[in-house]
């Protein structure tokens, strides 16, 4: 009954401010310390938890298993151990197919049937030998611990704040949410999209005074072999835990009666270039064809350090554009570049706190939602978004709230002008060490990647699949790619702005205006 109850909420028109108001409150609750962290959706109304529901769905995970209190590798479901069979799901797999010799790869789908036993399926997009290989990236048990972190320790990454008057110093901790009875507090929540971020207050100098954050590891209280052995679960022999099958298939046509079984995946690789299978014609782009797209128009790129990437791609590619030294660091921006013949002007901003690297001083905290509510707009202008990677060691309730305000300033800006092209960067799978397990986990951005997608559906952006296309190709997995994979992804970005004539069938539906105002 309630599985009814909130399918039939979610069409609602009104639930994305139900929403949106939801998550202002809860964020306040946690700062007032009125519930924890780990109360995410427990001292909410009804109505709010089934809105949540909405989003849950989509970053749905079968039940893992309770840790035990010894683990041995006889427990484990490869028969090669002697062991009996796992007879639950939750494991992470990631799958693709792929043959070197013609550089060409595809991401699969991987379905769990709850019973210890996976279908990997891939669409068969070449002729010829192919190698199917399957990763366990994470086994269920492990994401039990992950779950278990994020909901005990999300402040297992700190923030630092740095005040100085003369020769008076000062350090404090920061963070989204503090506990206020501890210490007095700096507030420096946005008083425009209401993002909080706080520090506690120096004991001498004012909190007008400070100038940078700046985010810290603290393992120090993440009990590694706590949670009954946890270590045993996590990535840390990798012999262990990566299962890789190869099998070789000749990719014919198909012969007798098959079914058909949705592979979802949303391009391949073929001698090394991307190949769109929404209908983009992805082009290669040189510098002069890069020039030429590029001209007249000015490029807003906001976010991390993945999209970054890109600027930096770009800024290399096009000898005509010229880098201003804004004195601002190279990490965080603002960062801007002009090609002054081409009338091209290409800027970089990192989005808002949280932010692991390099510093940033406190008048630099600008959110992708304020800076989007000044583009003015229009035919000549892109803007260019990748928010994930800072997040994964929150709760995933902190990266919804920060989506929605962005989301919402997104609709306003294609409200203004129609005719500004917004393109969307997200998550991609990465190296893990033990570090990177516990607070950069593909795991935890798998699910921002899900989410992300989600909270846009149905706004007229388009995304960049940067999942997909780093999990198809050879290269090793990394937080930031490699340059080959780099130009593919910048090829995408430059065949949405330049197309074929007649290529590209988005796969978002243009909002009603009608309903614009509603939507987060």
């Amino acid at each position: 009954m309630r599985g009814r109850v909130w399918r039939a909420l979610c069409p609602f028109k009104n639930y994305s401010l139900v929403l949106f108001l939801f998550f202002s409150v809860l964020i306040v609750l946690l700062h007032k310390r009125h519930i924890h962290w780990r109360s995410f959706g427990l001292k909410v109304s009804s109505v709010s938890v089934l809105v949540l529901d909405c989003l849950r769905d989509a970053i749905f995970w079968p039940e893992t298993p309770l840790l035990k209190s010894k683990f041995s590798l006889n427990d484990t479901s490869d028969p090669a151990h002697r062991g009996s069979w796992q007879k639950s799901g939750g494991d992470f797999l990631l799958a693709r197919l792929h043959n070197r010799t013609f550089l060409a790869g595809v991401a699969g789908h991987v379905e769990d049937h709850h019973n210890g036993s996976y279908s990997a399926v891939f669409s068969l997009l070449w002729e010829g030998n192919a190698q199917v290989e399957v990763t366990l990236v994470h086994p269920s048990e492990a994401v039990t611990v992950l779950q278990k972190l994020t909901q005990e320790q999300p402040d297992r990454i700190y923030f630092q704040s740095f005040f100085r008057s003369g020769s008076v110093t000062e350090t404090t901790t920061c963070n989204i949410c503090l506990n206020a009875n501890q210490q007095k507090l700096c507030n420096y929540t946005d008083i425009n999209t209401g993002e909080p971020w706080f520090c506690y207050k120096p004991k001498i100098l004012d909190c007008d005074l400070g100038l940078s954050s700046v985010g810290r590891k603290d393992l120090s209280k993440v009990p590694l072999f706590g949670y009954n052995k946890v270590g045993n679960y996590l990535p840390g022999c990798p012999n262990i835990y990566l299962l890789l099958v190869v099998l070789y298939l000749f990719l014919g046509p198909p012969g007798g009666n098959q079914s058909t079984v949705e592979t979802r995946a949303t391009g391949y690789y073929y001698q090394g270039a991307w190949q769109a299978l929404d209908g983009t014609a992805v082009q290669q782009f040189n510098s002069t064809a890069i020039s030429q797209c590029l001209k007249g128009k000015t490029v807003y790129i906001y976010g991390d350090s993945t999209v970054r990437q890109w600027y930096e791609y770009l800024t290399k590619a096009l000898p005509e554009l010229k880098e201003f030294d804004l004195q601002s660091s190279k990490q965080t921006g603002p960062c801007m570049a002009l090609d002054f013949v081409n009338k091209v002007l290409l800027t970089f901003r990192s989005h808002g706190p949280p932010i692991r690297f390099g510093s940033m001083p406190v008048s630099q905290l600008h959110y992708i939602a304020n800076e989007l509510d000044r583009v003015a707009g229009g035919s000549d202008t892109l803007v260019v978004i990748g928010i994930w990677s800072h997040f994964s060691t929150f709760p995933i309730e902190v990266y919804i709230r920060r989506l929605l305000n962005i989301r919402r300033a997104v609709v306003r800006l294609l409200t203004r002008a129609p005719a500004t092209m917004v393109i969307i960067r997200t998550a991609n799978p990465k190296e893990l060490t033990l570090y990177e397990t516990l607070t950069n986990s593909d795991w935890f951005s798998l699910q921002r990647d899900k989410v992300l997608r989600a909270i846009f559906e149905g706004v007229n952006v388009r995304l960049v699949d940067a999942w997909e296309m780093i999990l198809a190709h050879h290269l090793p997995h990394k937080l930031h790619p490699e340059s080959d994979i780099i130009k593919n992804m910048v090829d995408v970005l430059l065949s949405y702005i330049c197309p074929i004539a007649g290529s590209f069938k988005s796969s978002f539906k243009k909002l009603d205006s009608s309903t614009i105002g509603d939507v987060p």
